[in-house]
């Protein structure tokens, strides 16, 4: 079988050829693939600075320097996976509900093709949409949740459509084993301690930004795994998880968060998990004037590809 691979440096200059993830060929479905990259340039969810739906096209771009060998955990996802990059869910920009429906519709088909998709987003609404195609290929999943939000709220104005809401509307639908659910980095300020304590009291795990300050994350995700085992799994990593001095192109950033090392740590410790599907949200590039955050998102999605099943070297 020959498998895809992304436009080497050294067969086009970097800043030209295709802008797909990776300069990876593009498909229009994901038919015969095993994982794809795909976009949902979506906005209308937020609540502070919009600017999300250019999110997926500059994550593109800036993966132009990603090469295809792993060169520290020795994953080279080219020469296991077929790949490719399916463009974007044709959201409506004008109806955040009916993009809800659109989404799911759009990754059931993912799922009918039995491939694992690696999400660009876009704004944190789209994981509840995914994670319902995700209940119905997988039955209810565990989940990595890396934010420095909950993402619990019952409702926003009054909406219950929002993107500080899409994990309280995944376990209203039975979407998550509440038994296996971890959120990572959770800080800043909020209206009550139930901002985090909702999901504690639903028996998930939330550990702060603060009890990760000067620590590695290798350990905490040795936990992790061993507390997940085999259950299929969803990774969903919210780029303001990361401290602003890092990634400052989000709409709603808070101080003192992950550095990019601690990232990586939690991503690469994904190894060994049945991974079914990951997400990277809340790139905005009108607050990003280096590219320096897009960059991040590009090269942790494709440490995502690098630990789905087939890939990663278990530890």
């Amino acid at each position: 079988m020959v498998f895809n691979q992304p436009l080497g440096g050294n067969e086009m200059p970097r800043f030209g050829g295709p802008v797909t993830m990776m300069r990876l060929p593009a498909a229009k479905t994901a038919e015969g693939l095993d994982a794809c990259f795909v976009g949902i340039p979506m906005d209308i969810g937020t609540s502070n600075r919009s600017g999300t739906r250019m999110g997926p096209r500059q994550i593109r771009d800036e993966s132009r320097m990603i090469r295809p060998y792993n060169m520290a955990t020795g994953a080279a996802p080219f020469e296991r996976l077929q790949v490719a990059d399916i463009g974007d869910v044709p959201i409506n920009t004008f109806d955040l509900k009916k993009s809800v429906d659109i989404i799911t519709e759009f990754y059931r088909g993912i799922f009918r093709h039995g491939a694992k998709p690696l999400t660009l987003g876009g704004d944190h609404t789209l994981t509840w949409p995914i994670l319902r195609a995700v209940k119905e290929k997988h039955g209810p999943v565990a989940l990595i949740h890396v934010d420095a939000h909950s993402d619990t709220n019952e409702h926003m104005f009054g909406e219950t459509v929002a993107h500080g809401c899409p994990f309280r509307r995944a376990f209203e639908d039975g979407c998550l084993q509440n038994d296996k659910v971890f959120q990572i980095g959770l800080r800043g300020t909020g209206y009550s301690p139930d901002d985090f304590n909702w999901g504690r009291k639903q028996g998930w795990t939330c550990i702060q930004a603060e009890e990760c300050w000067w620590k590695s994350l290798t350990p905490l995700m040795a936990e992790i795994r061993a507390k997940i085992g085999d259950a299929p799994v969803y990774l969903s990593y919210d780029i303001d998880s990361l401290d602003p001095a890092f990634a400052p192109g989000t709409g709603t950033v808070e101080v003192a968060g992950l550095t990019t090392q601690q990232g990586l740590e939690i991503i690469r410790g994904c190894a060994g998990l049945n991974l079914v599907g990951g997400d990277l949200v809340e790139v905005s590039p009108p607050y990003d004037p280096s590219g320096n955050t897009a960059v991040i998102a590009a090269n942790f999605l494709y440490e995502m590809l690098c630990v789905l099943p087939g890939v990663a070297k278990q530890s």
